[in-house]
């Protein structure tokens, strides 16, 4: 396994937590896991989407949701477009997904081509604004999109592949073939030689295009990848709650996705997995007792920041490392004369 190729290594990784996936959605007795899980997916593709912006390009984009909403708004109004539906049939999900990515993906290149000429704090803050202008868009469209009640009605999703996604077990194995893709998408990024460049970029753009790296470039192309992975997410949301609704796109929903990055780690590429595991447990834990969620996960980010001082996993990476080299430091002082 050592000595596979990367790419190979991460494909079947990907092929074999998809079964997993599969296998735990066929033995779950009700919906309930099913369900958790489905949101968990979503979340998980919202993140690492911004995991490629903010731990391998060190670009913060404070406006992410937007591509998130994004896909969810452009397949859930295909689906709803009778003539697209009579006229694709049994293809009309995987079209429609097709097509939600790809109209997000030429949204965020859209933004990107003009937030990647600033960096720091006015990218961060020209994103938002970016996201409040998708927002406002959403709000005045009423007759396309709802307006401030959402994309309601119902999202026409007709069975495809012997997948009916009305049903919760079809619902979720669906699910998790888009949340595998887009994270093997993400991995197969950070292992090309394009994540090489992303991660020259943030380590120091200015060596970087002395080294000829064309950073404006390499930046616009990680936005949209980015924009476009998320959309997954979206989608993911779009099928399980049969609707679509603005506050997806909330600026809120954008510092959640930074917060669990921050929580789980953001120098290693599963970290914000393990974020958003972490902050769905403080959720449902804290709403067992009281409804201050919003206290528990400020102060489990301040542990992280204050305490731990790096993510969750990151810690225990660190934590891993020096207890194996603390057998060999004493085993030196041991040999020495």
């Amino acid at each position: 396994m050592s000595r596979m190729h990367p790419f190979a290594r991460a494909g079947l990784l990907a092929l074999a937590a998809l079964c997993g996936f599969v296998l735990v959605g066929a033995a779950s007795p009700g919906t309930w896991l099913l369900d958790t899980l489905t949101g968990l997916f979503a979340a998980g593709l919202l993140v690492m989407s911004l995991h490629l912006l903010i731990g391998y390009t060190g670009l913060i984009s404070f406006g992410h949701a937007a591509y998130y909403a994004s896909g969810g708004y452009i397949f859930g109004m295909v689906l709803q477009t009778p003539a697209f539906v009579a006229a694709c049939g049994a293809w009309s999900v995987p079209l429609a997904t097709l097509l939600a990515v790809c109209g997000t993906g030429l949204f965020a290149l859209l933004v990107g081509s003009i937030c990647a000429r600033l960096s720091e704090i006015y990218f961060a803050f020209l994103t938002l604004a970016f996201q409040m202008l998708f927002v406002s868009i959403i709000q005045g469209l009423v007759q396309y999109t709802g307006g401030d009640q959402g994309l309601t009605g119902g999202i026409p999703r007709p069975a495809f592949l012997g997948l009916d996604l009305v049903q919760a077990r079809d619902r979720y194995a669906f699910s998790a073939f888009l949340f595998v893709a887009g994270v093997l998408a993400v991995r197969l990024i950070t292992l090309s030689s394009f994540g090489a460049s992303l991660r020259m970029v943030r380590d120091n753009e200015r060596r970087a295009a002395f080294l000829g790296v064309n950073t404006y470039a390499v930046k616009v192309l990680a936005f949209t990848a980015a924009g476009s992975i998320a959309s997954l997410g979206g989608v993911v949301l779009a099928v399980f709650t049969s609707a679509a609704y603005p506050e997806w796109a909330g600026w809120s929903v954008s510092g959640e996705a930074i917060f669990m990055i921050m929580l789980g780690g953001l120098h290693s590429f599963w970290g914000p997995l393990v974020g958003v595991v972490a902050m769905r447990v403080i959720n449902d834990v804290t709403l067992l007792y009281t409804t201050h969620t919003e206290l528990a996960k400020g102060l489990a980010i301040l542990f992280v920041v204050l305490v731990l001082k790096r993510g969750i996993l990151d810690w225990l990476t660190d934590w891993r490392k020096a207890r194996r080299k603390s057998p060999s430091t004493k085993e030196q002082r041991h040999a020495a004369p």
